[in-house]
């Protein structure tokens, strides 16, 4: 069994709001009485894709277990190498497998520099491929990148989503190891498919998507951060878990 937290859009931009909510958000995953194998972030990290809003996410993400993060619409590439990665400048994808308590998760980089939309581009894909055909056939996958695949039904995030998902679907269907497809983005906790598994969205740290019928203004503020936790059993099935941190 894989216990993994997953949360999103941090949106951290100097502002004492944005520190304060993930902050929140940190403090109680690092205080529960049984830690998870992983915490997942996909994407939006930084607001600005600063250095600064970078060097703050490393101090309020430390903790006791592996922290694996992916880029957002929001995030700036070379900055996010320098900073989180202590990488040098490098303008292609930040793609990243890591073998977590018997799954491994890959980490996948769907940004279109300077654009909402998503894409997974010709060498994100490749590398799915290569990494999930060098897995044992035993050894199940989680794939978790930013924007969804999916219409969620609401004008703001169908409008920016993942482009050319069908690409994907292709690889997912010829992966059977692949349980589950996870991302972020849209602000709200939401559930469906795609490629016949399912896809769980993480809700946003820094505010949440209001939906058509909850009133006309997108952005609720006032709703507290969100977070959700998975467990992938022994069969591959998969659990989320949502909670909110007051």
């Amino acid at each position: 069994m894989t216990l993994l937290a997953h949360i999103s859009d941090l949106h951290l931009d100097g502002s004492e709001r944005a520190t304060r909510r993930a902050t929140r958000v940190m403090d109680y995953l690092r205080a529960l009485p049984h830690p998870v194998d992983a915490l997942l972030v996909t994407g939006d990290i930084a607001d600005h894709g600063e250095e600064a809003e970078y060097e703050e996410a490393a101090q309020i993400l430390t903790a006791p277990y592996p922290v694996l993060t992916c880029p957002g619409n929001h995030d700036a590439r070379l900055a996010y190498r320098k900073v989180l990665l202590g990488e040098a400048p490098e303008h292609g994808p930040i793609n990243q497998a890591h073998h977590i308590a018997g799954t491994t998760i890959l980490m996948c980089d769907s940004t279109i520099p300077g654009r909402d939309e998503g894409r997974l581009d010709a060498q994100t894909l490749a590398w799915i491929d290569t990494t999930l055909t060098a897995l044992p056939q035993d050894t199940p996958a989680l794939i978790a990148f930013h924007q969804p695949p999916v219409e969620l039904h609401h004008p703001l995030p169908d409008s920016c989503m993942l482009e050319e998902p069908g690409q994907l679907a292709d690889l997912i269907t010829a992966h059977p190891q692949v349980a589950a497809v996870l991302t972020g983005h849209a602000h709200t906790a939401a559930a469906s498919t795609f490629a016949a598994r399912p896809l769980v969205v993480g809700p946003a740290v820094t505010w949440t998507l209001r939906m058509p019928w909850e009133g006309d203004q997108a952005a609720d503020r006032d709703q507290p951060p969100g977070l959700a936790f998975h467990i992938l059993d022994d069969d591959r099935r998969l659990t989320t878990h949502y909670r909110v941190v007051l």
